[in-house]
């Protein structure tokens, strides 16, 4: 079966730095409905399209395409009394963003004279990053699943 729109793929990937350093990988694969439907980034998406079980599409993503831009707004230094607990560096929070109504996640990246720095950009923001793929399966999506717009994995549920 060929990967089309309409189709949820199961799949293994990789992701290397612009070193290629491995930076992440899956340990159980993913799913995702294939089509449009932001299940996946949309070059790699474009890369697997066709494809079948067993191909591997290797996809080199710069920074639009993958986490975005680094973002120097997004970084902020806050009071340490803002924090409800003690904070240290790797410690994340999670705060509303006011101009989409979603959720940043902030990462403290720094704690001195009772302030902490806090980074709202993704760990990878700004970086160019490798994406490797190997095609495990490929189903029909059912009907439910294309109204939802994504898959709901092997027991019906969602992830």
């Amino acid at each position: 079966m060929t990967i089309k729109k309409n189709t949820v793929v199961t799949l293994h990937y990789e992701m290397f730095d612009a070193d290629n350093q491995l930076i992440d990988k899956t340990v159980e694969p993913i799913e995702y409905l294939h089509g449009g439907y932001d299940g996946i980034f949309p070059v790699v998406e474009e890369a697997l399209h066709e494809k079948k079980v067993g191909d591997v599409v290797d996809v080199t993503m710069q920074p639009d395409d993958a986490f975005g831009e680094h973002e120097q707004e997004l970084i902020r230094i806050e009071d340490l009394s803002v924090f409800p607990v003690e904070v240290e560096p790797g410690m994340m929070f999670e705060a509303d963003d006011p101009e989409t109504g979603g959720v940043i996640v902030y990462r403290v990246t720094d704690v001195a004279d009772g302030k902490a720095v806090v980074d709202g950009n993704h760990p990878l923001a700004g970086m160019v990053i490798r994406f490797r793929a190997t095609v495990e399966a490929v189903r029909d999506a059912t009907a439910e699943e294309i109204a939802h717009g994504h898959s709901h994995g092997a027991h019906g549920h969602h992830h």
